[in-house]
């Protein structure tokens, strides 16, 4: 999907009302959820048990 597709698809859910700074911030959220799933996508990841292992320290018994 390209930038412009991918900000017209935001504008289209937004009501007809909505304020510029209402515009910028759902483009900046959408931009951000898009790079988090891109990078989710090509860096190894932490498997569930070792995650587990890690936090043990910070979970309470």
């Amino acid at each position: 999907m390209t930038a412009k597709q991918q900000a017209q698809e935001v504008l289209q859910t937004l009501p007809d009302d909505c304020s510029m700074e209402q515009i910028q911030y759902h483009l900046y959220v959408a931009e951000l959820i898009r790079h988090r799933v891109e990078t989710a996508d090509n860096e190894p990841s932490i498997p569930h048990q070792e995650v587990k292992k890690r936090l043990e320290k910070w979970l309470i018994k």
